[in-house]
């Protein structure tokens, strides 16, 4: 009789139990968050601001030519009026040997019917500037996109291609100032006669 009586009480309370239990719910913690992870970086060098940037001098890059040679004739008229002439005409005999304003990378040849005829454009190692080089006759050995060139190195020989003239032989040379993305034909052009002729190492 009381083992009955106990076993009774075990299952009553078993039932107890598991009538308890069903009715606790647990609730899971809201997980934590995790920290926010700095965004990476990008080192990015932004060029200074027009009119506000410097340059050193140039090498003269017609061989055998003086800086007190050298005429400045930024803006003069070209075409009949139609257009301001935007660099320096450096004058010599054809043939005479063109070499590297400043140092770079070969960035682009190309030839222009209309305009510089036999032409060359050299990037900085930085990439924000640009030197250009037209009229050519013929470009040097070696010369090819790609190649690093230093000041003073032989790009190609003065002559009278494209809309210079037929014998009218001179460097028509340029320089622009690049905005990071520019290709080899964009750019704003600046004066390179202060920083040909000496007077000036900023534009």
């Amino acid at each position: 009789m009381l083992k009955r009586l106990t076993m009774g009480v075990g299952i009553v309370l078993l039932l107890g139990l598991a009538a308890l239990a069903s009715m606790i719910r647990i609730v899971p913690g809201t997980p934590p968050t995790p920290a926010a992870q700095p965004a990476p970086q990008t080192a990015a060098v932004a060029p200074a601001p027009a009119g506000s940037w410097s340059h050193p001098l140039l090498t003269i890059p017609v061989q055998g030519v003086t800086r007190a040679q050298i005429v400045d004739t930024w803006g003069q008229s070209r075409a009949g009026g139609a257009r301001a002439h935007r660099a320096t005409d450096i004058m010599a005999p054809g043939g005479t040997p063109v070499i590297a304003a400043a140092p770079g990378n070969v960035e682009k040849l190309f030839y222009s019917e209309g305009g510089g005829g036999i032409t060359l454009y050299v990037r900085s190692p930085d990439r924000q500037w640009s030197y250009y080089y037209a009229h050519l006759t013929r470009y040097a050995p070696g010369v090819a996109e790609g190649v690093p060139v230093r000041a003073g190195d032989l790009l190609g020989f003065v002559g009278d291609t494209g809309n210079a003239g037929t014998g009218n032989f001179h460097l028509h040379f340029a320089m622009s100032h690049m905005q990071p993305g520019d290709s080899w034909w964009q750019g704003q052009p600046v004066n390179p006669y202060p920083l040909l002729a000496g007077r000036s190492g900023a534009p």
